[in-house]
This record gives structure tokens, C-alpha cells and sequence, in this order.
């Protein structure tokens, strides 16, 4: 804190010393740690040349390559298909009629409470289903009923008044929902559906347990190469940054789509007509001012 607010005073010399402190000591303590990681993995023989040789090979490259490109086609089409699944789902549990929206609840909370894997793998074993269908069917199932409720939750967030203004308008609810409720409960919860697209991401690690060659099936294969050594951290080190780049990526993406919804809107000038003449009385003449 530089300045006074309504819940805090500016700190004064004393304390801000103090705080140069802690950060000081904090640092140390975060450098120190580092410093025993690193030792550990000269120690173990993690940064030896036999161990890093396999990332100089085209073919292992290409692997790489590949298996990121498989990441990224089963986290689009999940994440399509998880948007309209919990629109589908929002709406049926927003439904006026009692049938559709216990139907909608009753999906939602199954595939809330069954775990992503578990639904994968009955997806695969018992349907006969792909390896990247299987995958994508689970992550959507999973992820559709939470950003079902996290749609439902936005909508019931927006004021009551915007919807009663609609209806008295003369809007339909459908009309009302899409025109009205949607776009804003969209705008408010957009964190937290940006939020659950990173654990879709994520998730998408769960393929390799399938056999599909997604971004860590590659690594495992390199990682488990006994004529390298089993370099199994070189692996760790190349693919856990990437993983992390395209989840912060995701993150920047939320925060600038924030930040452009945030902006006043550019109106321009309407012409105005020139006013004319009043409307006639009953009668078809014009009112005229009293006389004198």
C-alpha cells in the first residue's frame, strides 16, 4: 500500500522497512529452495547430455510435435462442445416447465459427481468408442455440466428488474434469454468459464491412458526409452512449461476479452427531425391562443 484508503493508513518509514524485510527474506527463502532443487538434479544426473540427447532428433521432435497437435484438436472440439452442452443444459434447468427441468438437474448432477476418467474409459472400453471420440466425449460430459451451472448461476446474477423491463416490452422469454440475460450472465461469468477450459486443457493429459497420441502419451514414450536412460525429468522439464504457456495463454486471452467488454461503447450522433407541427384536435383545427 502507497497511500491511505478507507480500510488502511499509508505505511510509515518503520513499516515499510519492515516490508522490505520480509520481501527480502522471502526472496531468500524462494532462492534457497531453488538452489536445493537444481543441487538435486545435478546430483541425480538430470542435466547430462545422455539424457537431453533425444530432444535432438528430428523424429522425437516430429513426436512432440504431433502429440501437441492431438492436444490441441481434442481441447477445441471438447471445449466447442462443452460450451453448448452447458448452454443446452443451462437452459433446461432455467425452464419453465417442470419435466425439462428436472430431466436438465438430474444430468447435470450425474455428470458433475462421475469422475472425468471414469467416463473416458466406460466411453472406450464398453462403447467400442475411438481413442480421441472417447476423450472428447468425456471432457465434454464432465465440463458441459459445470459450465451448465456456472451459466445458470449468471443468469440468476443479473438484476430482476432488466427481465421484468423486458417482458413489459413485450419480449418472449426466449427472446428475453437470448437478447437480455445471456449476454451479460456471459460477460459476468466469463472467468469462470475461461477457468474451466484450462481444466479441460489439462485434462486432456488423460488420453495417453487410452492410447491416443496426445502431447504426454509422446513424452511417455520418451521418457520410458531405455537407451537414454529413462530421461524421464528432461521430459517433465520440456513438457511442463508448454502445458503452463498454453493454460497462461488461455488466461490472458479471459483477461483481455474482460477488459475489451469493460470499455464504454462508441455511440454516434443520431440526426434528429426537425419537429413539425402538433397533432390536430378532434375537431381538425389547430389549437390557437386565447384571445385577449
Amino acid at each position: 500500500m502507497t497511500g491511505a484508503t478507507a480500510l488502511y493508513d499509508a505505511p510509515g518509514p518503520r513499516t515499510r522497512r519492515r516490508h522490505a524485510r520480509y520481501g527480502a527474506l522471502s526472496a531468500a527463502v524462494l532462492l534457497a529452495l531453488l538452489a536445493w532443487i537444481l543441487y538435486l538434479l545435478f546430483d541425480t544426473g538430470q542435466f547430462t547430455h545422455t539424457k537431453w540427447m533425444p530432444f535432438e532428433y528430428r523424429g522425437v521432435q516430429e513426436l512432440l510435435l504431433r502429440g501437441l497437435g492431438n492436444t490441441l484438436k481434442a481441447f477445441a472440439a471438447a471445449a466447442v462442445l462443452s460450451l453448448a452442452l452447458g448452454g443446452l443444459l443451462a437452459t433446461g434447468r432455467l425452464s419453465d416447465h417442470r419435466p425439462v427441468r428436472l430431466l436438465a438437474t438430474l444430468v447435470v448432477e450425474f455428470f458433475r459427481a462421475m469422475p472425468v476418467l471414469v467416463m473416458i474409459f466406460f466411453i472406450f472400453v464398453a462403447l467400442k468408442v475411438q481413442p480421441l471420440s472417447a476423450l472428447v466425449a468425456g471432457l465434454t460430459l464432465y465440463n458441459g455440466s459445470v459450465l451448465a451451472e456456472v451459466l445458470r448461476s449468471g443468469v440468476n446474477a443479473v438484476e430482476r428488474g432488466q427481465q421484468e423491463a423486458a417482458f413489459a416490452l413485450g419480449m418472449r422469454k426466449t427472446q428475453v434469454m437470448a437478447h437480455v440475460l445471456a449476454p451479460q450472465a456471459v460477460r459476468a461469468m466469463l472467468p469462470a468459464i475461461i477457468s474451466q477450459l484450462v481444466v479441460a486443457l489439462k485434462d486432456t493429459s488423460l488420453g495417453f491412458l487410452i492410447t491416443y497420441e496426445e502431447f504426454l502419451h509422446a513424452g511417455k514414450l520418451i521418457a520410458s526409452d531405455l537407451d537414454y536412460d529413462l530421461p524421464f525429468i528432461p521430459v517433465v522439464m520440456v513438457i511442463a512449461p508448454i502445458y503452463i504457456g498454453m493454460c497462461m495463454l488461455l488466461s490472458w486471452f479471459a483477461d483481455w476479452v474482460s477488459r475489451r467488454e469493460r470499455r464504454s461503447p462508441k455511440t454516434k450522433g443520431v440526426a434528429v427531425a426537425t419537429p413539425g407541427p402538433g397533432a390536430l384536435l378532434p375537431g381538425g383545427v389547430p389549437p390557437t391562443a386565447p384571445r385577449a
